[in-house]
């Protein structure tokens, strides 16, 4: 392989970015709707009463924080170890 085939196209590096951005999402939407309909869906029926409504959004909701504060934790996280690392080489 030549040095130019070592460097991929950069359309096809966004592609595959946000291609992997849609299955993160499509994994965390499966994960809260497996969660939260555990938590909340006693009995199936043909309409949900007004607790069981409640209760999902609440869920949803709290599944929703819950992943933001980790996703700010991480990247506060990654740029401190960032930040260390560049004061440790000058």
């Amino acid at each position: 392989m030549d040095s130019k085939g070592a460097t991929a196209d950069p359309q096809l590096q966004q592609f595959i970015e946000i291609e992997s951005q849609k299955q993160r999402f499509q994994q965390l939407v499966h994960q809260m709707t497996e969660v939260c309909w555990d938590k909340c869906m006693d009995k199936p029926g043909p309409k949900l009463d007004s607790r069981t409504e409640a209760c999902f959004v609440n869920c949803v909701e709290r599944f929703i924080d819950t992943s933001q504060f980790i996703l700010n934790r991480l990247e506060q996280t990654q740029k401190s170890k960032g930040t260390f690392s560049e004061t440790m080489l000058d």
